[in-house]
């Protein structure tokens, strides 16, 4: 049985939801206005950074393979 995500797939979604973590995490910043969220910014800043750098991981093994297959 083949596994129905792709590398891109995942590097993909992996960017997709950087983006949206790392606006969220602007938007609920106590400098954007007032919000009556119980969301902890720094976890969610945290957690967008993480995702970044999994995504630029997948970019980094992607390139790899780029090279490496000539």
């Amino acid at each position: 049985m083949q596994f129905p995500l792709t590398f891109w797939d995942i590097s993909l979604w992996l960017a997709v939801t950087a983006i949206i973590l790392l606006v969220e995490a602007e938007l609920i910043s106590p400098h954007y206005g007032h919000t009556s969220l119980i969301i902890n910014r720094k976890r969610v800043r945290a957690l967008a950074v993480a995702v970044c750098i999994l995504f630029l991981f997948t970019v980094l093994v992607r390139i790899y393979g780029i090279i490496t297959a000539t």
